[in-house]
């Protein structure tokens, strides 16, 4: 990873990590991946990384159905049918992916991968 690449994936990560959207898990792993860089195993905890960012990137798809079930419904409270229908709206713009803060960031470090 050169070094605007290094740079820019640090600063998303730590967009990512302060994230309100951001699950616990990819938290952690973005966590141990920062704490990872310049040692040893930083090689085994960026591929860790990718995992884990790969597996928490949510499309938009994924996010009209979550909006529309009923653990959606339990997750958004009133605001499900407001998110449902925001998905509709980003979906109909050309939009791949949710747009909430951790997915933002998510999206933005995976378009770096050809550089690492």
């Amino acid at each position: 990873m050169n070094k605007e690449v290094r740079e820019f994936v640090v600063e998303q990560t730590k967009a990512l990590i302060t994230a309100p959207t951001c699950c616990k898990e990819l938290k952690e792993t973005a966590q141990k991946w920062l704490t990872s860089l310049d040692q040893p195993n930083e090689a085994e905890m960026t591929k860790r990384y990718e995992e884990e960012l790969e597996a928490d990137l949510v499309t938009v798809d994924d996010l009209i159905a979550l909006a529309n079930s009923d653990l959606g419904k339990q997750i958004f409270g009133e605001k499900a049918a407001q998110v449902a229908a925001h998905g509709e709206k980003i979906k109909a713009a050309g939009a791949r992916y949710c747009d909430c803060p951790a997915c933002k960031a998510v999206e933005a470090i995976l378009a770096t991968r050809k550089s690492w």
